[in-house]
């Protein structure tokens, strides 16, 4: 039987320098996020500005990230995520000359944005190799026996900082302006780049030289694709995301649904938030291998339900209510989600399968999003939210009956077998 240490992945050193560098990535890059939107619409006043931003990042991420999947299979782990670092780097210390009073005051309004959009694409390119390096490097950090234990507090440590840098970054604008605050971002990214120089090289399990791009590509593909429990586990994120979430129009219903303004709106997003980090640590205290693809599958259907809560509800501590649950819901799975690639994904080829797991979950959220606005505008933001919901509940139902691998799947036995590692 196994025994639940919930400080399991924490008492390895590097795993703990792992995520001190992780939280000061994602909490720079949330901010700077936020701060370059701030910025672009202060320069255009035009809303399709933002949706230039969106796509100048997601387009060469999906695009690139089978590709980039492939390179991190055949390269060292940490010398790539270091790289990775310091090419980021580039790139905030570039907004923060760009927002300088110095070329504000002699370049044209067009040229700034242009040279943002050009480092916010740029950012794109990363994003393609981020997701499958860090994913292939917590696999070399950790044994097998707490790789669900190191994806609960990896995710944790995502999660928190990617809604407390979206929260100090509008903080931050506030008090000391755009250009300092990308100065902060610029010093977040040098501390990670510091960190990462003590983890140690890792060891490059995938030892194919002579094998062709193309097949490369292929092989990892075909094997997300031939395996049940990924592709299941994959698609109920993916199509959550997509039709389930709300986030892109928490706006619409604070401002017009709930009448509760900028303060209803911030709850909002606080709700939903607080839920997923508060599940995700609380799941370090409880063991989700056994059973795993049920607990899959309910937090998925509890997710949809609380959605379609949502979007029934007028009533402003109902609404807050079922997105704290939702969020509840989504911590859950999240965790689970992780766990499964984690051990589930042969050790040569989690550079491919990290990088279709990017393509899955950054195609929902972005995809999500517009999904989510374009419904709202056919069907009214309500309806939109309650059938995202109930295509939620139809698909877990679906995977239900038709995955008898993922609906069946526990865990337990992968990790008792690597108990001695």
């Amino acid at each position: 039987m196994v025994k639940n240490d919930p400080y399991a992945a924490l008492r390895f050193r590097e795993f703990n320098i792992f995520l001190l560098l992780r939280f000061a990535l994602v909490f720079g890059w949330s901010m700077q996020f936020v701060v370059i939107e701030w910025q672009v619409y202060s320069m255009t006043n035009d809303e399709l500005s933002l949706g230039i931003i969106g796509l100048c990042e997601f387009l060469p991420a999906f695009l690139l990230a089978p590709f980039a999947g492939h390179i991190v299979d055949k390269k060292e782990k940490r010398n790539l995520f270091m790289l990775c670092i310091a090419l980021f780097s580039l790139i905030s210390f570039g907004l923060f000359w760009l927002t300088s009073d110095a070329i504000e005051s002699t370049w044209r309004t067009n040229t700034v944005l242009y040279g943002i959009y050009s480092l916010v694409f740029f950012g794109g390119v990363l994003r393609a190799f981020f997701g499958p390096t860090i994913f292939s490097l917590i696999a070399l950090i950790v044994p097998k026996r707490a790789y669900p234990n190191a994806a609960t507090w990896s995710s944790s440590t995502w999660k928190g900082a990617n809604v407390f840098g979206a929260l100090f970054g509008g903080f931050l604008i506030a008090w000391i302006g755009v250009h300092y605050t990308l100065g902060i971002i610029f010093l977040l990214v040098m501390i990670a780049l510091v960190l990462v120089f003590q983890i140690n090289k890792k060891p490059i399990l995938n030892k194919v030289t002579n094998e062709s791009v193309k097949e490369s590509l292929e092989k990892g593909i075909r094997f997300v694709f031939n395996d049940k429990v990924i592709l299941g586990a994959l698609t109920l994120d993916m199509i959550a995301v997509l039709f389930g979430g709300a986030v892109a129009i928490f706006a619409v219903f604070a401002k017009d649904i709930l009448d509760a303004g900028p303060k209803g709106f911030g709850l909002l997003n606080a709700a939903l938030s607080s839920g997923s980090i508060i599940t995700m640590l609380a799941t370090t205290y409880i063991p989700i291998t056994k059973n795993t693809g049920k607990k899959l599958l309910v937090s998925v259907f509890g997710f949809g339900v609380c959605m379609i809560i949502f979007g029934a509800s007028k009533l402003m501590w109902l609404s807050v209510l079922a997105l704290f649950f939702s969020g509840v819901f989504d911590g859950i799975s999240m965790v689970v989600r992780q766990t499964i690639l984690q051990l589930k994904t042969p050790d040569d080829m989690r550079g491919r399968v990290g990088a279709v797991n990017s393509m899955f979950v950054g195609s929902s959220n972005e995809l999500g999003a517009l999904e989510s606005g374009i419904a709202a505008k056919l069907f009214g933001a309500p309806l939109a939210v309650m059938l995202g919901g109930t295509i939620t509940l139809i698909t877990v139902a679906v995977m239900g009956l038709k995955n008898k691998p993922l609906r069946n799947l526990d865990l337990t036995g992968d990790i008792e077998e690597h108990e001695k590692e």
